[in-house]
């Protein structure tokens, strides 16, 4: 290793090519080995040799592919795009190796924000700036040049969109987050090379994953939702939406059993929660 270069993991597991050249291996199997990571590169060693992948080539780190059976048996690994080929890697602590492998793409990467791009629905006129970033367990950090600090708590992440916007004088791919500072539900714009936009869009969507739910609400409670995603507060919605009190506290009761909201202190003041903003988000879209 160069001076600059610097060991991250080194751990045991196994590694599957699963398609090469755009092709899919159907009789693919894993081979059982040592897995090195450092900053720089990915290095796959097994009784046969070993392969060395650069972090460079990687173009996309995402989740399942279950080429066959030998594959969907496994429930936990992380599958490598770069060129043509996909390589799966499962390590014995399948969490941590790939928080390192995070960490190993976007570590100390320089990228363009915009924070916030929209705050309680409103579009602001920030502008975009560079912003260090910094991966935590279960966060994404940015030091933004302006001094300011934000987090990216995958917890608190409601929806991520990817599309193309200006940033500069220029089209770039562009990062949409969603998520919360202080009560107010708020947007944050990310904009990188195509492979940091990738891969923090891949590292962001487990946060979205979380906060999904398939819920069956009746209109009361999208319309409950919908006024607490617009900033009406818990205490107005009675006489907001027209309905009795007792009815209202009964709402936020099933909301809260079912973790879309979340009781801030007695007497019933609740606030939005990710998978509450998904679905009042949702219903005010199709309105």
């Amino acid at each position: 290793m160069s001076d600059s270069e610097y060991k991250i993991a080194d751990t045991q597991g196994k590694f599957m090519q699963v398609v090469r050249e755009g092709r899919q291996l159907n009789d693919a199997d894993w081979t059982t080995g040592r897995l090195i990571l450092s900053n720089r590169r990915l290095v796959l060693v097994g009784n046969e040799g070993k392969r060395t992948i650069p972090l460079s080539r990687i173009a996309k780190l995402g989740g399942r592919h279950d080429a066959n059976q030998t594959v969907a048996r496994v429930s936990g690994y992380v599958s490598l795009r770069f060129g043509k080929d996909v390589v799966l890697v499962a390590a014995e602590d399948h969490d941590s190796f790939e928080f390192d492998l995070y960490r190993a793409l976007l570590d100390q990467r320089v990228v363009f924000a915009r924070h916030p791009a929209v705050a309680g629905g409103v579009v602001q006129d920030t502008e975009w700036e560079k912003a260090r970033l910094k991966v935590e367990e279960d966060t994404l950090n940015l030091a933004l040049q302006s001094g300011k600090f934000v987090q990216l708590d995958l917890d608190d992440i409601g929806t991520v969109d990817t599309g193309e916007r200006t940033v500069g004088e220029e089209k770039r791919l562009v990062l949409e987050a969603e998520h919360t500072e202080g009560e107010t539900s708020v947007e944050t714009y990310l904009s990188g090379s195509e492979q940091q936009c990738l891969v923090m869009e891949s590292f962001l969507r487990k946060g979205e994953e979380r906060s999904k739910a398939d819920l069956d609400l009746g209109e009361r409670e999208n319309e409950v939702l919908m006024a607490l995603y617009s900033g009406v507060s818990p205490f107005e919605i009675p006489n907001f939406l027209g309905m009795d009190v007792d009815d209202v506290e009964d709402i936020f009761e099933q909301l809260v059993e079912l973790e879309v909201v979340e009781e801030v202190r007695i007497r019933r003041e609740v606030a939005l929660k990710p998978r509450g903003r998904n679905i009042a988000s949702e219903a005010m879209n199709e309105q």
